[in-house]
């Protein structure tokens, strides 16, 4: 696999690692935080367990709806969280499956997460999800320190 097709972002969250780790397994608390700037999470269903299925919608603020969708294929709480991501095709996106592995690490209270995403089609595909998780990190910053 070639590490320019994989995506690795790390962020320190000034919140325990449990409250970071649910913000992405707990759908009311995920559905607050998730998509980047502009979009918010208007549809969303979770089977939180090794095997069950995801599928979320993020609307634009130009009205427009973007549905993902995938597997969790390992959960171990509040350590880890692996699953499929892959688009459903809308607005020209693509529909390759990635790979999505979060760590989440505990540092002096504070929450250490480091986050894969692999294998994309190509860089620019990389850098355009790095931008829209980016965002993304920044909304879940927010939202576990309660500002």
């Amino acid at each position: 696999m070639s590490e320019d097709l994989e995506l690795v972002i790390t962020r320190v969250f000034d919140a325990p690692r449990e409250l970071v780790f649910r913000a992405w397994t707990d759908r009311n608390h995920l559905t607050s935080w998730w998509g980047p700037r502009g979009f918010r999470a208007t549809s969303w269903t979770m089977d939180v367990r090794p095997g069950g299925a995801w599928r979320g919608c993020m609307r634009s603020t130009g009205g427009l709806d973007y549905w993902s969708q995938g597997v969790y294929r390992e959960i171990t709480p509040p350590e880890k969280l692996l699953f499929t991501f892959a688009w459903d095709g809308d607005h020209d996106m693509p529909t390759t499956e990635t790979v999505v592995t979060i760590f989440f690490t505990e540092e002096d209270g504070k929450t250490k997460m480091t986050f894969r995403q692999t294998p994309f089609d190509s860089v620019e595909q990389r850098d355009s999800h790095e931008e829209g998780w980016s965002e993304s990190f920044e909304g879940l910053a927010a939202y576990v320190t309660g500002q």
